[in-house]
This record gives C-alpha cells, structure tokens and sequence, in this order.
C-alpha cells in the first residue's frame, strides 16, 4: 500500500478498519486532484478551467434510499414518520462489506471541518473511491489551517463508494443505493449512488442532529450581510433561489445553503457554493457565473 500526499492527522485508515489498499492519496491539493481526475476518465476541463463531470443515472439526492440506524439513544429524539429505520446488524454488514470491497483499490482521503463557529465545528473525514468526489468535498468543506493539523483528530467520517452496490437482504436497502446514517457512531455510508451532494447533505445531517441539544438551529438557507452587520436569511427548498437571492453585490455572502444560528450569531456550516448550473446566466446572476471559472 502507498500512501501520497499529508497525512496531518492522529488517525490513519487502519482506525476506520482500512487494509489491503492499493494507492491511499491524504488531502491532495487541488492541482493534484485535478491531474488525477484527467488521468482516470472520471471528468473533463471545461473552456473556462472548471472541472465538469456526469453523476451517472442519479442527478439528485435518492430520499427513499436514506436509512437511519435506530437505537435506544436516538429512537426518542428522531422523526421517524419521515425517516427509515435501519438496523445495527444491517449497518453493520454494510460497513463490513464497503471496507472489504475497497481492497486493493485507490482511496482519497479528505481531513475538514463541518461548520465555521470554532465552538461547534466537526472534525470530518471523508474516504471517496472517486476523486472527483474527494476535490468537490474539498471545495465545499472548510479546509484545516496550517496551525490546527496536529491536533485534528475526525470525529465524524463519511467512506462514499459509488461503484459499490447494497444488498436489500443482507443490508436492509431499498434497491442498491444506500445511504446509511448512524448517529451514535458519527459514520455515514453512501453506495450506489456518484451524485455528490450525498457527501454534503450527510455533513448536513449529522450537524442537524448534534447541534440542536447545543442550542444551535441548524438551517438549510442562505445568508448574507450588509455593512452594518445586518443578517438576511433565505429559506426555501432546493431550486427556489436561496443562492440566487443571496448573491447580491451590494451584500457579503456568509453562505448559500447550509447554516447554523447560535447565541454566537450566524455561521456557515460550509466554505463553499453549492449553486445549480442550470440555465445559469452571466447577465443574470453574474457572480455564480463567475465562479465557473478557474
């Protein structure tokens, strides 16, 4: 096994269970990604330096393939009308076998944090079987300074394997896409799917359930600020212009999706956009459109 790049953390793969890999790439830059990406087919560079790949058959998020493992600590404090339960056997099985089907294949490593409020940030590792995956997690996430890498230690991990395929019998999925949270573990598991923004939402998702005990509101909006440290936030559902709304160049953009509201203020869960590409228009929205290019 050979590992590449900056492994800064006191964790290595071997902790998550890891073994038997071909190449391990420890948070590449994102030239680096880049050259890899060219190299194995997984994307193309656009005229303008943008890195444009295809997510396969899923161009969304799979919500009924969203599972969330039921325990006696989680079992009062969740939804579970609009949630579907999974068992700790079947979780189980499937992290297993996610970790026996990466042997002798390349993995890429990104070390992050979820969440900009230094008080209530998460540690995060992200494994990805594509590296288009683990550059577009680079780019959304909140990258750990110079000064903080010998003391980050993820508390949270997400292993993304689109190429691997859930067992309905044996995993209790829906069909071969699976998206697997367990909240007592801090893991989330995603196969079946190449639509990346399972990757963000997961990070989402475990804020969503670890801050509200903290007294923090995590939203799905987009915020921005006027020169008087005024706050506007942007509610709504995906596609109904949270990031349209917030890119005002009169206005500082805090972030376009993803939040939190603490005693502290405002603070982005994220340190990237999220923004839909479609039908995107440099006379209508001329900073998203500028962010197209390199």
């Amino acid at each position: 096994m050979k590992e590449l790049g900056e492994n800064f953390s006191k964790s290595g793969i071997e902790v998550h269970g890891f073994s038997s890999l071909d190449n391990v790439f420890w948070n590449l830059n994102q030239e680096d990604i880049y050259k890899i990406i060219l190299d194995r087919g997984e994307g193309k560079i656009s005229k303008d330096g943008a890195m444009v790949v295809k997510t396969g058959i899923h161009t969304g998020r799979s919500a009924q393939d969203k599972f969330v493992v039921k325990e006696s600590k989680n079992k009062d404090s969740i939804w579970w009308d609009n949630a579907k339960e999974m068992s700790e056997e079947n979780f189980d099985h499937l992290y297993r076998d996610m970790i026996e089907f990466s042997e002798n294949k390349d993995l890429f490593v990104q070390d992050l944090f979820g969440g900009a409020d230094l008080e209530y940030r998460l540690p995060t590792r992200v494994y990805t079987e594509y590296a288009w995956h683990s550059l577009f997690i680079q780019n959304l996430l909140i990258t750990v300074k110079e000064e903080e890498k010998s003391d980050f230690d993820p508390e949270f991990i997400i292993i993304d394997m689109p190429s691997f395929k859930a067992n309905p019998e044996r995993h209790g999925s829906r069909s071969e896409t699976i998206i697997a949270v367990n909240f007592d573990k801090k893991i989330v598991l995603i196969a079946g799917t190449s639509y990346a923004g399972e990757i963000k939402k997961s990070v989402f998702t475990m804020l969503n359930f670890l801050l509200p005990p903290k007294n923090v509101m995590p939203m799905h909006c987009s915020i921005n600020v006027g020169k008087e440290d005024d706050s506007a936030i942007f509610f709504g559902l995906s596609g109904t212009g949270k990031t349209t709304l917030s890119a005002d160049p009169n206005r500082t953009l805090i972030g376009d999706d993803e939040h939190g509201w603490s005693e502290n203020g405002v603070f982005n869960f994220e340190g990237g956009c999220y923004a839909k590409m479609i039908r995107l228009s440099k006379e209508a929205e001329p900073e998203i459109y500028e962010t197209t290019k390199k």
